[in-house]
């Protein structure tokens, strides 16, 4: 279902990009993915700039905010999960060894948000939908189609059942342990262990593509570099790139 206009508890529905040069952001991924962008102005100042595809709304680029810059993190795409009642998800998250790094708070005429850290250390978005749903075109070329859970300590997994009724079904994938993360019985993403050393335990975004390689070699022309080479899968051909203010992201073109 490419184009949404809602979407299930524990399902995510949003990624946006902090980072360090809005700007020169915008030029690459306008550059990788076509995206035009719609500047928003925000209560608090900054400008958060809406990646379009036609007139969808697919993702989003900011800067970072003060506290960010501050801990020196390095500019990286977040995921956020839908929930119900970002409030509620926001108690279970303290209840089941989480960190609550924003509480639930009100963006004016979108909808309700919270940032928390699961026991693993991994941040991630909550999204309660007011006017904004999250993104509206979805596992079409140049958009999000994928979600990532990379972590260390699996023990974390209990967790997004507690805030979003999110299930965790092992399984395995090209020789890798590989869960998928499930909503009333469908894939909504998936966790494996970190498959580099010195991977920290994150939330990872992948977009859909027309074609992987061209991509790739869009990507390093514009002043990216590739983490994992286009490689073939059984599910389509991938890399993971590292955009030019060191945000990393992976990209799929699937397998017809």
């Amino acid at each position: 279902m490419p184009k949404r206009d809602s979407y299930k508890q524990g399902t995510p529905c949003w990624t946006d990009l902090q980072t360090t040069d809005v700007e020169a952001a915008k030029a690459f991924y306008g550059e990788l993915f076509g995206w035009n962008f719609d500047d928003m102005p925000t209560p608090m100042g900054a400008i958060y700039s809406l990646a379009l595809v036609g007139s969808e709304t697919v993702a989003a680029i900011a800067p970072q905010p003060p506290m960010v810059t501050e801990n020196k993190i390095p500019p990286m795409w977040n995921t956020y999960i839908a929930v119900d009642n970002a409030d509620k998800a926001v108690a279970a998250a303290g209840e089941h060894g989480g960190t609550v790094l924003m509480a639930a708070d009100d963006i004016p005429g979108s909808g309700r948000m919270a940032f928390v850290a699961d026991p693993s250390g991994a941040a991630v978005g909550l999204w309660q939908a007011g006017d904004r749903i999250g993104a509206t075109l979805v596992n079409e070329p140049n958009t999000l189609t994928w979600n990532e859970l990379v972590t260390a300590d699996p023990a974390a997994l209990p967790f997004y059942k507690a805030v979003a009724n999110i299930d965790a079904v092992p399984t395995e994938m090209g020789g890798i342990d590989y869960t998928m993360l499930q909503v009333d019985g469908s894939d909504v993403g998936g966790s494996l262990a970190p498959q580099m050393a010195g991977v920290p335990n994150h939330w990872h975004t992948w977009f859909a593509v027309a074609d992987a390689n061209a991509v790739a070699a869009a990507a390093k022309r514009a002043g990216g570099t590739l983490r994992v080479e286009a490689t073939a899968m059984p599910i389509g051909t991938m890399t993971t790139i590292r955009d030019p203010q060191d945000a990393v992201f992976s990209i799929l073109q699937p397998a017809s």
